[in-house]
């Protein structure tokens, strides 16, 4: 999909977030019910499915190989499944967009498949580091071609088999953990994921939903390949990391009173949460349910007094998508919040901790940035000229959290190269503005 040249945004300073919202589907469950669904046998049924170009690429890659994807349409989705051996090989290269999570799973997915296929990806994910996939499939007897520098364009070559593998992660990666359960599913034998910390377990619950044994004791899970799949209705709950934005804007805003509908809140996700609440932050979980096998809940968050905290390496890999927004509580707590341990937000979608350093100092807060983290030392916020724009690099949670920012700024905040917020959050700026973010939007 092509992207303007430039979206920027003007947030005016100030502003009380209120009411009731829903924000979109979870982004990582969409990915997963789509390459699930496709090589599960009948009709699966999603609702919920986020319409934003991340999940998108998933779902454009299985209509390229053969799978019959209706959708999606206010987020329904009907996917026919073709079997664990019936996708067909697309014609050219499959695209990933900007989507790490599409290229790393799809490795693994495609890996024991009987046709080559090539990923790419763009500008930023094509710099990203595709190794952690990439070696331990080779492990399991994946052929695959990476660049010199380990990253995109990945050629995947056919293979007699797959091998079953005991893979001890050298560093905590829902990602990494789901390629190889993926792998596994067309391998030989037995595939086990060790971790060294709990990452989001959205595949393992999906792979039940779909019918499919998965097996875990204590930080180890295990897969058999040879199985099958059938296909199922799925009710995808609103994502956490997009609800985070509004739980970091209510909880700085004075007179800030906000539920948020349907959030999931796997256990291993619930890290802002968490770490919010140990800041001082004022959030309740009420009416706990269950959809397509994840826990959900209405979240209602009102404005705290947020104190800085040294953040739990504990909670780091349940919240490393929400950090940045978590800088921008620390920016607004008082005293010291120090992060460690969070080395991966160097190679997210940008390098996540220099750019929220470079963007939180053009506001005026001390901010250092560590080899694996950050210090911040909570103050006021300033304002920045159109001319002197917070660069958001491309990166949609960097562009969120500098919008959200404002709600405690002096002064405009304006930001540049935003237009990558549609991967992850269609209707940000339309969202934010009816909870009472005054924001504008811009394309040129």
């Amino acid at each position: 999909m092509a992207q303007p040249s430039d979206t920027r945004y003007l947030v005016a300073p100030g502003g009380t977030l209120r009411g009731r919202l829903r924000v979109p589907g979870d982004k990582s469950i969409s990915h997963r019910s789509i390459m699930l669904a496709a090589i599960a046998e009948g009709e699966t049924r999603i609702s919920g499915f986020l319409e934003g170009a991340d999940a998108m690429a998933t779902l454009t890659a299985f209509r390229r190989m053969g799978v019959r994807i209706e959708g999606p349409d206010a987020g329904e989705v009907r996917v026919q499944g073709v079997g664990m051996r019936g996708l067909q090989a697309p014609d050219g290269t499959l695209d990933m967009g900007n989507s790490g999570t599409s290229m790393r799973l799809l490795a693994g997915l495609l890996a024991g498949q009987s046709f080559p296929v090539t990923l790419v990806g763009d500008a930023s994910l094509s710099k990203r580091p595709m190794r952690r996939v990439t070696e331990p499939l080779a492990q399991m007897g994946a052929r695959i071609g990476t660049t010199e520098g380990g990253t995109a364009p990945l050629d995947l070559t056919p293979v007699a088999r797959l091998t079953g593998l005991d893979y001890v992660m050298p560093v905590a990666s829902a990602q990494v953990k789901s390629s190889l359960l993926l792998a596994g599913l067309y391998a030989e034998g037995e595939t086990c994921v060790t971790e060294p910390a709990p990452t989001r377990d959205h595949t393992e619950r999906m792979l039940t939903a779909f019918g499919y044994s998965v097996r875990r004791q204590a930080s180890k899970v295990c897969l058999t390949g040879g199985g099958r799949l059938t296909g199922c209705r799925l009710k995808i709950p609103a994502d956490i990391s997009s609800a985070a934005f509004f739980l970091v804007g209510a909880s700085i805003a004075p007179g800030s009173d906000l539920i948020l509908e349907g959030v999931g809140i796997n256990p291993t996700r619930v890290g802002v949460i968490n770490i919010l609440r140990a800041m001082g932050g004022d959030i309740e979980l009420m009416d706990r349910r269950t959809a397509g096998g994840e826990p959900v809940a209405d979240i209602r968050v009102r404005h705290a007094r947020l104190r800085g905290i040294r953040i739990p390496v504990d909670q780091v890999p349940l919240a490393i998508d929400e950090l940045p927004v978590l800088f921008i509580a620390a920016a607004c707590a008082e005293g010291e919040t120090i992060l460690t341990g969070a080395e991966e937000l160097r190679v997210k979608e940008s390098d996540r901790i220099q750019v929220m350093a470079d963007g939180l100092a053009k506001l005026g807060v001390c901010a250092e940035p560590l080899p694996d983290g950050m210090r911040i030392f909570g103050g006021a916020l300033g304002s920045t000229g159109d001319a002197d724009a917070i660069d958001a690099h491309a990166d949609h949670r960097i562009a969120m959290s500098f919008a959200i920012a404002a709600l405690r700024a002096s002064g405009p905040i304006a930001i540049r190269d935003c237009a990558n917020v549609e991967t992850s959050f269609p209707g940000f700026v339309e969202l934010a503005g009816a909870a009472g973010l005054s924001i504008q939007a811009t394309r040129g």
